[in-house]
């Protein structure tokens, strides 16, 4: 079993005096469900669960639930015998955003005390959107990504005491011996072929065969067009063209979509919000907003008619980049720009731990690859990510830093190199410490 950081998350919830309902939301195929339902048969002797998917599929029984009442009637007849009391008892309603009352009804659930309840849903950013009455104060939602890296690396069976070094390597300042550094840097690069998919994972972690992992994230990236395309009438196409421009257009210098390239005519950014919001709400895109002043927070900063998205797994984006051809990523040719493979990489990485997406971009100045903000030091954190030699070179970055109404403390490169290096504002960090900017790390005061 892939070990997957929320798992603690959700327990710890649910053993929790809390009386909000979990709601666990996020991509088709990153997990969700089987973490949901291998932490509650730990911690519930009864354990139901209703996917509303294949209930619509099915009978339709739920279909028309309007009430609790009607609800626990209708349970009572497919699965009455498992349902005890409320300290044993949980309920995980799976695929939530098929039946979108079910959102409100939750907030009712909990008042009705007679079980605790978790639930999950694929494009719940969507429904939730659409939904009249959101259960506000009744539930919690986090959101699950792909494994991220250092997820890959306890599935390879890296150990504590290596992971333990890279965190206090991170926070020192100090590099690792040699031999370590190879050693991560060949996972990373394996990481840039896997992804983070748990079947793509489980796939490669079987198998080691390329092709087989490729059959897997292929599937998933046709599923998501899929998906796409059951959207409404209006928008659908628009969205599964937007979506399939993912790729080819991280080949592009600014990596920005180019709308006139969706429809025939001439298009603009706003024209297709609904669109980017779909594939962003979603969760098989992260969008990176624009920033041209950085002033901490970053959201009263946003330029909102530029925007780069990224596909949710960089296994996915290299699949079709390269297909079944590995070279590239493992041999680092310098005639493969293999630039926007590590930019998505550390946009997930960056997203997984909680990191809202900015990029800045200045007409004088430049672009940055990434911003992100420090709640700590109250100021925002400027991020290059380089794939070549030449990771040095980074003159947007150095005028950056160098603006004193930004009022920046440091900015770091990211890079093949295992050696960290300080040099005035700038700080080099091997590409795999993408995984240490956590807007979430502990403060420096805990109480008040």
């Amino acid at each position: 079993m892939l070990y997957r950081y929320i798992e603690h998350k959700i327990a710890q919830h649910l053993r929790s005096n809390s009386d909000k309902i979990l709601v666990v939301t996020g991509a088709r195929q990153v997990g969700k469900s089987y973490i949901i339902r291998h932490t509650c048969k730990q911690l519930f002797a009864n354990y139901i669960e209703i996917n509303f998917i294949d209930d619509f599929n099915g009978n339709k029984l739920f279909e028309n639930v309007k009430n609790v009442d009607e609800f626990f009637l209708v349970l009572s007849s497919v699965a009455g015998n498992k349902l005890g009391t409320k300290s044993d008892s949980i309920i995980f309603f799976d695929e939530i955003q098929q039946y979108p009352q079910f959102l409100t009804m939750l907030k009712f659930l909990r008042e009705d005390g007679r079980a605790n309840f978790i639930a999950s849903g694929s494009l719940l950013g969507i429904s939730l959107k659409r939904t009249v009455s959101i259960p506000v104060g009744s539930i919690e939602i986090i959101r699950m990504f792909p494994l991220n890296f250092e997820e890959f690396l306890i599935a390879n069976n890296v150990g504590e005491e290596i992971i333990s070094a890279m965190r206090k390597s991170f926070e020192e300042l100090t590099s690792l011996p040699d031999g370590v550094h190879t050693r991560l840097l060949d996972l990373f690069k394996r990481y840039l072929i896997v992804g983070g998919m748990p079947d793509a994972v489980n796939t490669y972690l079987d198998t080691h065969n390329i092709i087989e992992v490729r059959n897997v994230q292929r599937a998933i990236f046709e599923l998501y067009g899929i998906d796409a395309s059951q959207y409404d009438q209006e928008h659908r196409l628009k969205i599964k063209k937007i979506y399939e421009m993912i790729p080819s257009n991280m080949e592009n210098i600014k990596k920005r979509l180019v709308f006139n390239n969706i429809d025939a005519t001439k298009g603009r950014s706003s024209k297709y919000t609904e669109e980017m919001d779909y594939l962003a709400a979603s969760g098989i895109a992260l969008d990176v907003t624009a920033v041209s002043n950085p002033k901490f927070p970053l959201t009263e900063s946003i330029k909102k008619n530029l925007i780069k998205l990224y596909l949710n797994d960089v296994g996915i984006l290299t699949g079709q980049l390269y297909h079944n051809n590995i070279m590239p990523i493992l041999n680092n040719e310098e005639s493969v720009n293999l630039g926007s493979v590590y930019e998505t990489a550390v946009a997930m990485e960056l997203a997984s731990h909680g990191n809202r997406l900015h990029y800045y971009d200045n007409k004088t100045n430049g672009e940055v690859d990434f911003i992100v903000d420090d709640f700590n030091s109250l100021s925002v954190v400027p991020i290059e990510v380089k794939s070549g030699k030449n990771y040095k070179t980074h003159r947007s970055l150095t005028r950056f830093v160098s603006v004193e109404d930004y009022h920046i403390d440091k900015g770091y490169v990211l890079s093949n190199s295992g050696e960290i290096i300080s040099d005035g504002k700038i700080i080099y960090l091997p590409i795999y410490y993408s995984m240490y900017f956590n807007p979430d790390a502990t403060p420096t005061q805990l109480y008040f």
